[in-house]
């Protein structure tokens, strides 16, 4: 797959401990954008960070926070990421989801291991 030129990245901050039916919620958001053939996901854990709560979550280790910052990460075209937002609205119960253009330089896929 290529995809070069304007594109549309979809980044949803959700916390580390956020579920979905006793499963990972950036797992279930990765494992749907797969099923919906979207270009690529990534999820990147953060170090520190707060919400709406105004709680601060860190890894310093006094901290031990149990609920660090996530952020799910995807791009694709815009009408394949818009298309994909209703399953957001029924996984998300709190979080921030933005989107934003970006331009792609260079996206080739690699073939899947056999």
């Amino acid at each position: 797959m290529r995809l070069t030129g304007r594109a549309l990245r979809l980044t949803v901050f959700i916390g580390e401990s956020d579920q979905w039916h006793h499963r990972p919620l950036a797992s279930e958001i990765v494992h749907r954008a797969h099923r919906a053939g979207l270009a690529g996901a990534s999820v990147f854990h953060g170090m520190e960070g707060f919400g709406a709560s105004s709680i601060v979550h860190t890894t310093r280790l006094l901290s031990m926070s149990q609920d660090l910052p996530v952020a799910v990460v995807i791009v694709d075209d815009e009408p394949r990421i818009r298309a994909f937002l209703p399953q957001l609205d029924e996984l998300v119960s709190e979080g921030l989801v933005i989107l934003d253009e970006v331009e792609v330089i260079r996206y080739v896929g690699r073939k899947a291991r056999q």
